[in-house]
């Protein structure tokens, strides 16, 4: 079973999604910055304990109305080959170093 630390991540995850988000083709863009929230989500466990797994929901509050938005994501400890696509950004865990975050869509 993975261990799910509790500690920081550096930028965070809403951090990391703000410059992303509007990039995506599905995101319905307000011609704002998004404005993020987690609003939610769950985590799968990887019995390895190589890759992070989540499934988040944020909810961008820069529009009237807001919208919410699921998004997967993966967490690995070095880049995964042949992902360059699906990279979100780097973050810096506060007990497991770099992580690579992707987007599993």
């Amino acid at each position: 079973m993975a261990v799910i630390h509790h500690t920081t991540l550096t930028p965070s995850k809403p951090e990391l999604l703000t410059p992303w988000l509007p990039a995506q083709p599905w995101h319905t863009g307000t011609g704002h910055p998004p404005q993020l929230t987690k609003a939610g989500g769950f985590r799968l466990d990887d019995p390895q304990g190589e890759v992070g797994i989540e499934f988040m929901i944020v909810t961008d509050a820069s529009g009237n109305p807001p919208h919410t938005y699921h998004v997967p994501l993966t967490y690995h400890g070095t880049p995964l080959h042949g992902a360059d696509h699906a990279l979100i950004g780097t973050a810096e865990h506060g007990v497991l170093g770099q992580r690579w975050i992707y987007d599993v869509a």
